[in-house]
């Protein structure tokens, strides 16, 4: 009796080393807090706009290349030390897709619209598959990347203003500013406000739901807690270049 006692002891006191050591292990993961997570889901959401966007425009080529630049350096700190950079790798695999996405449409295909979500989801098959592996949180940024995306093109084209598209990016810098300005009196109707505020509404809903469900202690968690950062981020992207559009169209582009 006593041989079963002190083995049960020594069962359970491995177990609780073993709780401590992960616990451990996940404090020291980066981006294991809820704070940076949001901050560096985040900032991939408005990369794009201020680095890709102008960089798309001058060398499409190598902004294109760039792309496996991003999956080079996730490949890298997943090898590096896989506890302590896993999400990292994980997050920035899911920012490459978005990336290489974009690209190819800014690039190449920008004067048709129709084919913009298309494009965007060039790696949707393997999104979805890593979405049931560990990846899942990099497969989060990017669904809710192309989700964010596609609700962005179905409200302009509700509103719309989908038909200025092609027209600003075809117009030479004389002629788009009154595009632009065109495309701002469109949007102030009630029509064109009510839709941009039941999708923003929408948006608003979806992302709480999904942050309400979340935790941070589990990679399913954390992939809740990409989703819903990525798309309040997305709203508030949206929400800014429309009130650029409002008020000074030529620095807003097409919203």
């Amino acid at each position: 009796m006593k041989e079963l006692i002190t083995e049960n002891l020594e069962v359970k006191d491995k177990l609780n080393y073993e709780l401590f050591k992960s616990a451990d292990s996940y404090e020291s993961t980066f981006l294991s807090r809820p704070f940076s997570l949001r901050l560096w889901s985040s900032f991939f959401v408005i990369l794009p706009i201020f680095i890709q966007a102008p960089w798309v425009r001058l060398e499409p080529t190598s902004a294109l290349c760039f792309t496996f630049i991003i999956l080079l350096v996730a490949y890298f700190l997943y090898k590096k030390q896989p506890n302590k950079w896993f999400i990292v790798s994980s997050l920035l695999f899911g920012v490459s897709g978005s990336w290489l996405g974009g690209c190819l449409f800014w690039g190449w295909l920008s004067q048709f619209p129709i084919l913009h979500i298309p494009v965007e989801a060039v790696v949707l098959p393997l999104a979805l598959i890593g979405f049931g592996t560990d990846w899942k949180i990099g497969s989060s940024f990017y669904l809710s990347s192309l989700f964010g995306t596609a609700v962005t093109d179905i409200t302009i084209f509700l509103i719309g203003i989908m038909d200025q598209w092609r027209e600003v990016i075809t117009a030479d810098s004389e002629t788009a500013p009154l595009i632009l300005q065109k495309t701002s009196e469109n949007l102030i109707h009630i029509k064109s406000l009510s839709i941009i505020f039941f999708t923003a509404l929408i948006l608003w809903f979806i992302s709480k739901e999904i942050f309400d469900s979340s935790t941070n202690n589990t990679t399913n968690g954390r992939a809740l807690l990409v989703s819903s950062y990525v798309i309040q981020t997305t709203l508030i992207v949206d929400g800014i270049f429309i009130f650029l559009a409002i008020l000074q169209p030529t620095f807003s582009g097409l919203v």
